[in-house]
């Protein structure tokens, strides 16, 4: 998973085609609004050798030697690949638009593909995968202080998530309200919780997913 460096980095668009003048000529494009592109003109070596952790997205023509454009975008989606992946095709047909879509597509573009309607499709993507990234960095980040909690807190914050007050978590519980304060401190500090609102909304997943038992 990338580390907060990463995702400072500037974006890098895959260009995957077979054609030479199709690639000089989108690479020159895609710089233009500062993303930086590599190209490719074997697939094939492009799954094998790209850099699937960088920030970015990634261009496929439908039409290449080897193995097609819709094929390697359901083996890139098949082995994690999170990068969002644009479509280009000379030849398009709506059974293909479908079959891109269904496999995972973020754009499907027909040849010759205008200019700021590709510029606009890649930095969206660029942005989806921004935040998908850091959210994934988010979310592993909670799942690490959340495993510093004891059985105890977590049964508390379940609690909490579920709006109990803290008289009502110790009768669940049988714990003292007093106790029950030890462990709700414990706990937002561990999990660095600036406010109750903000701990519910980043752990009330984990917590609902730990299994404990809803108050009576």
């Amino acid at each position: 998973m990338p580390s907060p460096d990463l995702l400072q980095q500037s974006p890098l668009i895959h260009l995957v085609d077979d054609d030479q003048a199709v690639r000089d000529s989108l690479s020159l494009l895609i710089g233009t609004v500062g993303l930086r592109v590599q190209a490719w003109a074997d697939p094939l070596a492009f799954a094998a050798q790209f850099d699937r952790q960088a920030i970015g997205a990634i261009v496929l023509d439908v039409r290449m030697p080897g193995v097609g454009g819709l094929t390697l975008l359901g083996q890139l989606m098949e082995q994690g690949v999170d990068q969002p992946i644009l479509i280009l095709t000379g030849h398009g047909t709506v059974d293909m638009c479908r079959r891109a879509f269904k496999n995972g597509a973020t754009e499907f573009l027909e040849k010759p593909v205008d200019d700021e309607v590709l510029l606009e499709a890649l930095q969206a993507a660029v942005r989806q995968h921004v935040r998908l990234r850091a959210q994934t960095q988010a979310d592993r980040d909670a799942q690490q202080r959340y495993a510093q909690l004891s059985p105890r807190e977590r049964e508390v914050l379940a609690l909490i998530v579920q709006g109990l007050t803290n008289k009502e978590i110790g009768r669940a519980l049988d714990l003292s309200p007093r106790t029950v304060e030890t462990h709700r401190a414990n706990l937002f500090s561990k999990l660095e919780a600036p406010s109750l609102a903000w701990l519910i909304r980043r752990y009330a997943t984990l917590a609902d997913d730990s299994g404990a038992a809803p108050a009576a």
